[in-house]
């Protein structure tokens, strides 16, 4: 077990949103993972493994770059569309720390 584990973790966050899949399908062996790829994709299985890739290379990108340039990155794209108020409303309704709120509140304060 100890083994499996060890490679799961290789996978990192894919590996680890599978194992959730497949423990919430209630079956074994390969007909757990078959239903855990399908269940996961928009077409099938290879959907599945496709979104276990995107989620792979995501989740690298993010820790490459820090999720606080992201967020900042995503809220200058959304100040071009909303306003300010608009988007500190969102803010304060995202279900994230009150640290992490103030923070993006305060990144949106100061935009120009």
């Amino acid at each position: 077990m100890d083994e499996l584990v060890k490679k799961i973790a290789g996978f990192g966050t894919p590996g680890l949103i599978l194992m959730i899949v497949i423990n919430s399908t209630g079956l074994v062996g390969a007909a757990a993972i078959t239903a855990s790829l399908s269940a996961l994709g928009p077409f099938g299985m290879v959907g599945g493994i496709g979104l276990l890739l995107f989620i792979g290379l995501s989740a690298d990108k993010i820790a490459e770059f820090g999720y606080e340039k992201i967020t900042q990155a995503v809220v200058k794209e959304q100040l071009k569309k909303f306003s300010k108020n608009e988007i500190i409303s969102k803010v304060n309704k995202y279900p994230i720390s009150k640290g992490m709120k103030l923070k993006i509140i305060q990144f949106i304060e100061k935009s120009t």
